[in-house]
């Protein structure tokens, strides 16, 4: 079985509990300590096994094999990776049975990610999860007073579109933000504006 690994909490002495992204399910596992046991971290595709015990409070973590991709010893694209697939946890960690999208968005951005700045394929990532979710609003009427929008608007949180003087947010060209959200695609934003897309997704998905 394949996941990729959402979250990892501390439990007694070593061992942790391990919350894995399946295409099935978000599955939350034990994993005890041991010299020879591969380092779990968040972000990690890794291929398992499962073992279910019966006097166990939780089934176990077992037989770990890292799935590697070329990028994981680049920092910079790791840290952006982790915030990402951190941000997916928050949002997904009460959901036993989120579907097969969210495991195969990470897929597909992870074999991807060493081709393009990490932050713009964050931020498509997250397009693309907003319009699955039925939540990729067009910047048409402002969120907060229901108004038409101007030339300029503002980003929220899930990038939801306002008039700059309706919110505290960055300001972004109306036009280019509705090309972005309607090709699913940042090629046509500068780097100080995914920038800022990226620390509003920052704020939760």
């Amino acid at each position: 079985m394949q996941g990729y690994i959402l979250d990892v909490k501390k439990a007694k002495n070593e061992d942790c509990v391990v919350s894995l992204l399946t295409t099935e399910k978000i599955r939350i596992l034990y994993r005890f300590y041991g010299a020879r046991h591969p380092i779990v971290t968040t972000g990690y595709k890794i291929d398992f096994e499962v073992e279910n015990d019966s006097v166990q409070f939780m089934p176990k973590l077992r037989n770990i094999t890292h799935l590697g991709h070329p990028w994981l010893a680049d920092l910079d694209r790791m840290r952006v990776w982790q915030n990402l697939v951190t941000l997916l946890y928050r949002h997904l960690k009460d959901i036993d049975l989120p579907g097969p999208f969210y495991f195969d968005l990470l897929e597909r951005y992870a074999s991807i990610w060493h081709l393009q700045n990490p932050k713009r394929a964050a931020v498509e990532a997250y397009l693309e999860l907003l319009r699955h979710e039925g939540r990729l609003h067009l910047p048409d009427d402002c969120f907060a007073c229901g108004g038409g929008l101007d030339d300029r608007c503002s980003l929220i949180r899930a990038f939801l579109p306002a008039h700059p003087h309706c919110v505290i947010a960055p300001k972004f060209r109306t036009e280019k933000i509705r090309e972005a959200f309607e090709a699913l695609s940042t090629i046509d934003l500068e780097d100080d504006e995914v920038e800022m897309l990226w620390l509003t997704m920052c704020e939760g998905l």
